[in-house]
């Protein structure tokens, strides 16, 4: 487990404390000490599911481009790290869009991503790898035509060398940022793989003409083998020493953890993604369709708090 510097500085001050020193000595030294360290420095590289598309409140200027929502479970998670007195210095460069060669050279006007990782950057939020394999316009398919068959055997097959780019992307990640934890999330099922719920109002997305009931398999199977895809590369990472976890909606390839189960579209009340209430009036239209919406960025931030040791409450 990784000992954050605010972690240090707590301790400090109990060792002064149990030394004998009167509380007003020990406020000092902690102070002191905290007067000298560094803020804890987070960036967060990715696309459009870690950027918040379809999250709504957008940071201005992204909305239109990268898409960098308030509402990203990344953003959640620092401000979570803030209120507990936390000093974040947070530099958020996910881009919707963006494959894993664009965090390496300019895209959509702006600098490089991987430019904003530093020698002294503590965490890396991560999302990344699905537009590496088309994974939206797999999604296309299924929503303008068919997508069993054909379309699924094609990006099933670039699982490999999704997996063989993720490694050298954390191999680089850890390279630029030798102490950074890194947080690699997944990307879940935004549509469920079986029948639509009755008597409750359903986004016109889960229309049987619109997704099949074979396409919902296929699409299930696509977005399991996608986040196991994930989860495996970043095994093969820490095996090789880079401090990186997975943390995604998925617990395997075919099923959901607890906190994501029965919130895919068409099955719920409370869904976890965006349908085709996206291409409203006002609504940021396709690029929103099928990822995640407030709520669900809100369900996997709290996952994530769970999961990783750093941001457990003290």
């Amino acid at each position: 487990m990784m000992v954050t510097r605010t972690k240090i500085v707590a301790g400090l001050a109990g060792l002064v404390m149990a030394a004998g020193m009167t509380a007003g000595t020990a406020g000092t030294a902690a102070a002191e000490a905290v007067g000298v360290t560094p803020s804890f420095d987070v960036v967060a590289l990715g696309d459009s599911y870690g950027s918040g598309t379809g999250a709504g409140d957008y940071e201005p200027g992204t909305e239109g481009t990268c898409y960098r929502s308030r509402n990203s479970a990344s953003t959640i998670l620092v401000e979570q790290l803030r209120q507990r007195g936390t000093t974040v210095r947070f530099t958020n460069v996910m881009c919707s869009g963006a494959a894993i060669q664009d965090l390496r050279q300019p895209f959509k006007g702006e600098p490089a991503q991987l430019g904003a990782l530093r020698r002294d950057t503590d965490l890396v939020t991560l999302n990344i790898g699905g537009n590496d394999i088309d994974f939206a316009g797999y999604g296309g398919v299924c929503v303008q035509a068919d997508c069993t068959g054909a379309p699924t055997t094609a990006i099933l097959d670039r699982m490999p060398a999704l997996k063989q780019s993720l490694s050298g992307l954390l191999t680089e990640i850890k390279r630029r940022s030798p102490r950074a934890q890194i947080v690699m999330t997944g990307y879940g099922r935004a549509v469920t793989r079986g029948q639509n719920a009755t008597g409750i109002p359903l986004d016109p997305i889960c229309d049987a003409g619109v997704f099949s009931a074979e396409e919902r398999l296929a699409g299930a199977k696509v977005s399991g083998a996608l986040d196991a895809t994930l989860s495996r590369a970043a095994q093969a990472a820490r095996a090789r020493g880079v401090n990186v976890r997975f943390v995604g909606p998925h617990l395997n390839s075919t099923t959901l953890r607890p906190e994501f189960a029965g919130h895919s579209l068409c099955e719920s009340t409370d869904p976890f993604y965006r349908g085709f209430d996206a291409l409203a009036p006002g609504q940021e239209g396709g690029v929103a369709v099928l990822h995640l919406n407030r709520q669900g960025h809100a369900a996997l931030a709290a996952l994530i708090q769970r999961k990783v040791p750093i941001f457990a409450a003290p």
